[in-house]
Parts: structure tokens; sequence; C-alpha cells
């Protein structure tokens, strides 16, 4: 068997010889030859797929077309998707193929949260107050996948405007949980290997918590790497472009294709391991799985020779979570006034009422907590004085059972508002079988070494 999908990977762009090799394989291995050429191709890491196609041992068509029959078998329970488009996809793909799949993420699928524009495809904010909305020029995070040869591939599920009301989308790794939000469909159809890359964004916790739920990395990048003009605004002051991958290195490559640059490297800490600051903010709400992972995730980063210093949070510094929840509110108040004002009978009574609660906060208290926030922000700056980064929880557990609530952003708020770089990492799971994370937070704009100390800890788990 192994023989015949070396051949088959081997034909490179022959696809007339692919299909004499399926057709023999079909007729002596049935359906298990399907099965483990998909498998061979989605289970690929980006890094993997695109040093294949790059060598010519893979096309990106073949790697599409796996893609979709992922999405063909597994969708149906998973629902991460608002809106695909295949044959374009495939055409895509094709057309990469011809012209030597050039720029760096040449030829890899990409999938876009669905508040993000794309002038190809429908764009609803989650919202059926925008069911038809038809934007007519891509966001600049979408430009940017493409200008690097991604290929986008569709839009994935997002709550509605990336804050509250949940979609269809399930945990991939049991249907009756939340997959988290709001970066839903994003963050399921990575762990579900419909797709190699995906956006998401953050505002309170909407990278971090499902990728934690879900079993993936998540990264939210420190604040303003990422221009979010076209992507639909919630707060100006706390909204952050992020993006999921199922390893360190993937969302890495991912991340810095749309800065239009190289990988960092990310083997920084390899002979010198990090020395890391171990911080749990608002603890008891943790449950004691996710102690019990975070325990067992720093004594295995002193073992392999990190050094760790104990940094006590404080009742001061957890204020900083209502902060930014003024903050947040506020800004929604502002930004979703056009949709109060014209529908407020398609909005949730959770949405009229958190709007009004906004639009109540005065111009001046609202710039009052901004400087507040400005002030925290420098004034905590100080923590990495004496450790390149804090390790803390990315949720208070396992996610939660039901899909009516994406689970509380409690453990992200307060990153969120100092705008500092966030990446959850895997750390097994939890008594009901589903994924735990930890988060590896940095200091602002040093994302590449935050980037290289959850890549060392990665290894030293052996997620990669």
């Amino acid at each position: 068997m192994d023989q015949f999908i070396r051949v088959y990977v081997n034909l490179g762009r022959n696809c007339y010889l692919r299909k004499v090799v399926i057709s023999i394989c079909y007729m002596k291995f049935g359906l298990f030859f399907r099965r483990k050429i998909v498998t061979e191709f989605h289970e690929l890491s980006a890094l993997e797929a695109l040093a294949k196609i790059k060598s010519g041992d893979l096309t990106a068509e073949a790697l599409m077309r796996s893609f979709f029959e992922r999405i063909d078998e597994r969708d149906k329970l998973v629902g991460a998707w608002s809106y695909l488009d295949k044959d374009k996809a495939i055409s895509e793909a094709i057309k990469s193929d011809k012209a030597g799949n050039p720029g760096r993420l040449g030829g890899l699928p990409v999938a876009v949260k669905d508040i993000m524009d794309t002038d190809d495809m429908p764009t609803t904010y989650g919202s059926t107050i925008y069911g038809n909305h038809q934007p007519s020029e891509d966001a600049d995070c979408v430009k940017n996948v493409r200008t690097n040869g991604g290929i986008i591939i569709g839009k994935t599920v997002t709550t509605e405007f990336a804050w509250r009301n949940p979609g269809k989308t399930r945990n991939p790794h049991n249907a009756k949980h939340t997959p988290g939000g709001s970066s839903s469909g994003s963050a399921a159809g990575v762990a579900d290997m419909q797709v190699p890359l995906a956006f998401g964004t953050q505002t309170a916790g909407s990278v971090i918590r499902p990728a934690a739920y879900c079993g993936v990395v998540g990264y939210k990048p420190t604040f303003g790497t990422h221009d979010r003009k076209g992507v639909k605004e919630l707060s100006n002051y706390l909204d952050t472009v992020g993006t999921f991958a199922r390893d360190v290195a993937d969302v890495s490559l991912f991340d810095y294709a749309l800065r239009g640059q190289s990988c960092p490297n990310l083997a920084d800490y390899d002979n010198q391991p990090p020395v890391i600051g171990l911080m749990i903010p608002f603890s008891i709400e943790a449950s004691k799985d996710a102690l019990l992972a975070y325990e067992n995730v720093y004594k295995k980063a002193e073992k392999a020779g990190a050094s760790l210093v104990d940094i006590p949070s404080s009742m001061k510094f957890e204020s900083l979570a209502d902060l930014q929840a003024v903050i947040m509110t506020g800004d929604a108040g502002a930004s979703l006034s056009w949709e109060y004002k014209h529908h407020p009978e398609r909005l949730t009574r959770f949405y009229r009422d958190s709007i009004a609660i906004g639009k109540a906060i005065s111009e001046s208290a609202l710039k009052n907590a901004k400087q507040l926030a400005d002030d925290a922000r420098k004034r905590e700056a100080s923590i990495f004085e004496k450790v390149d980064i804090l390790l803390t929880l990315p949720a208070s557990g396992e996610a939660p059972e039901g899909i009516d609530f994406t689970g509380d952003p409690l453990f992200n708020r307060v990153w969120t508002l100092l705008g500092w770089p966030c990446i959850n990492v895997p750390a097994g799971v939890g008594s009901r079988r589903l994924p735990l994370g930890v988060q590896v937070v940095g200091s602002a704009g040093q994302d590449a070494s935050a980037l290289a100390a959850a890549a060392w800890l990665e290894k030293v788990l052996g997620n990669s």
C-alpha cells in the first residue's frame, strides 16, 4: 500500500497518471486507499505541505481537493463554515500550480472569519442584518493572503458581530460542547483538519479561548500588528487580528507572511531555555483539571532547563479585566449604533441591552478608561524585567457543554487590554477528554521571542 502512496505523491502535477494510479488502487484496496490518500494530505502541517508543493512532490490542487473531501466528510457535524466556494478554490489552486506556486503561502488553503470583508464571497458578520452583504473590496489582511499566494477557500462561522450570540459550530472533539468564540469556525475547522490556516480576531478572548477549547495553536499578536481595514469593528482600542494553525511553526509562517516577512527563528531558546514567569490571575475560577495541566507543564519546562519565577497576581491587576469590559462595551455602543438604530428588531436582547449600556457611557468616561488602560500598558510592562514570558491559563478549563454559550473570556481580558502577544499551546486533555492548554504571554512588540518560547514549550510537551 505504501508503495502506491509514494507513487501517487511523486507523480506531482501529472493529473492523468494520478487518475490511473487511483483507479488501480480502488480496484485493489477499495475505500481504504481513498482514506489513506486523504489522510496523507490533510494531516500534513502547513509547512510540510508547502515544502512538498515547492519541491513538486505535491500539487496545490491535490492538497485542496483533499481538504474539501475532509470538509464533505466532517462539516455536517462540526459546522465550521458559513460559506464555501469549492470550484473557485480548486481553480485557483490549479492556477497556482501553473504559476509555480509563488509567494510565502504558495497554494496553501486559508479560512477567513466572517467578519472580514471578501470581494468574492458574502460577508455577514454573523448577523441576519447582513445576510446578503457583498463587499466590493477585500479586507487588508485578506489582500495579504492573496498577495502571498494563499488561497481563500471560504468564510468561517463567527458569533454575531464577534461578540456573543453563537453560530452553528460545534467542538470537533465532542459535538455536545462549544468550540468557544467568537472565532468559532476557524478554531474548529483547523482542529478538525478541514483547513490548515485560519483567521480569528480577539477583543476579549476570541482567539485564545477557542484555540484552547479545540486543542490548536491560537496566536493573538501585539495590538496593532495587522491593519484592521475591512474588519467589522467592535472596539477600536482592543480589536486584534489573530491566526490559528496546528502548531507554532505553522502559525508563525502564516502570521509573518501577512506581514510580508519570513518566519522568525523559533529555535532561540533551544540552547538557553526561557525564564518563565508563573502567573494565574483569577486562579480561584480555574478548574482542577486546568490547574493540574498547568502544573504539569511548568514542571516539565523546569526539568528541561527553564528558570521559573513566581509572579503573584493581585486584586489591582485583576481589576484590569473590569476596565477591559468597560472599554469594550463603550466602544461597541458606538460601533454598532447603526444596527441598533435601524434594525433593533433583528438584534437579540443581549445586544440591545449591551449597546444601550455602551451608548450611555459618556465620551469623557470612555476617554478616561482608555487613559487608565494606556497607563497600565506602560506600568505593567515592568513584569518582563526579570522574565522572558509569562505562563498562564487560556481558559478556566475544558470547553463547557452546550453550544448556546461560548465560554467566559475572563482569563484573556487583561492580556487583551494590555495589548501583549498571546499564544495558546495545547497541553493535553481533561477529565472529559477535551483539550486543555496553557497561554504564553510576551512583552509588547516581542512577538518573535514569545513565539520562540511557545515553540520551545511545544517541543518539551511533545506536541511537535
